[in-house]
């Protein structure tokens, strides 16, 4: 399998924060969703990805090999989109594309304007009288119209009405249609992942608990639901998580097939992204 990213035993330590030995890949023609709580470590990971920030052990590999600070060759594979504007308020689009091509080798000035056109954007009218949706959609035409192996996004969608999510949902889904390229995205709107992503990634306080196929999380992992003499008797190599309600347990379990079939006293109900995270975060072990 051909891999975009490769991520392997990742570390960064600060004093009040450690980011322990995440190991990850992206194929390609894939989208890869990021979850985890605010100050799991996304962000943290996503700046060593991109050598924003000096990691303390492990490797990093875009394309085959990692990137260094003067890999400005690397750079022009990788399309950055983080929260928020990335530009100065009193530039226009058009200013801002003739400044990208002095930056990017591979920039494709056709191809922006093409983007600007699909997401209706006036090139002539400065950054600071665009809505929050048009800034970021603009800030995705920016990063793909440098031609990108790699598109990473720091909660892209954060803030934006649905529509214009679906809409940024549906670019992504198109770029990774050409099956050289791959998407990292980090969002806590998990239903947004559950619509375009391949596989999950989760940190949780700074560790990996899985990476995972989609499919599998969502068609595979179920929650039971029983009363208190039904939960004593599960064997404790069935539950991930549990949490005990005011009447009842919740159980986190990896085969729901199974499970139904085992335990048939109890109620086995399906899971979305966001389940599966609260059950870990909230949760407890056996």
């Amino acid at each position: 399998m051909d891999y975009i990213l490769e991520v392997k035993d990742l570390e960064k330590k600060y004093m009040d924060f450690t980011l322990d030995k995440i190991s990850f890949s992206i194929p390609s023609g894939t989208i890869v969703g990021l979850i985890g709580e605010n100050g799991a470590g996304k962000s943290t990971t996503i700046n060593a990805i991109l050598n924003l920030i000096k990691k303390d052990g492990g490797e990093i590999k875009v394309l085959g090999k990692e990137m260094t600070d003067s890999d400005t060759g690397m750079r022009n594979e990788i399309g950055v989109v983080f929260d928020g504007n990335n530009f100065y308020d009193t530039l226009t689009p058009r200013k801002i594309g003739n400044i990208m091509a002095k930056v990017y080798s591979n920039w494709d000035m056709s191809c922006f304007e093409d983007y600007l056109k699909r997401f209706q954007l006036p090139v002539s009218k400065e950054i600071k009288q665009f809505s929050k949706g048009m800034k970021m959609k603009f800030t995705i035409a920016v990063a793909l119209s440098h031609n990108p192996r790699l598109l990473i996004l720091d909660e892209a969608t954060s803030g934006l009405d649905p529509i214009v999510r679906d809409e940024v949902l549906d670019i992504f889904l198109d770029f990774v249609q050409d099956e050289t390229h791959a998407v990292l995205v980090s969002s806590h709107i998990t239903s947004d992942l559950e619509k375009i992503a391949d596989y999950i990634t989760f940190i949780h306080k700074g560790k990996l608990i899985f990476s995972l196929s989609k499919d599998e999380l969502i068609y595979n992992y179920g929650i039971i639901k029983c009363g208190r003499e039904q939960f004593i008797k599960m064997d404790s190599d069935d539950i991930i998580t549990y949490r005990k309600k005011d009447y009842e347990y919740e159980i986190l379990v990896s085969d729901k097939t199974r499970m139904e079939r085992k335990y048939k006293n109890c109620l086995m109900n399906d899971v979305t992204i966001d389940d599966i995270m609260l059950l870990y975060v909230k949760g407890e072990k056996v």
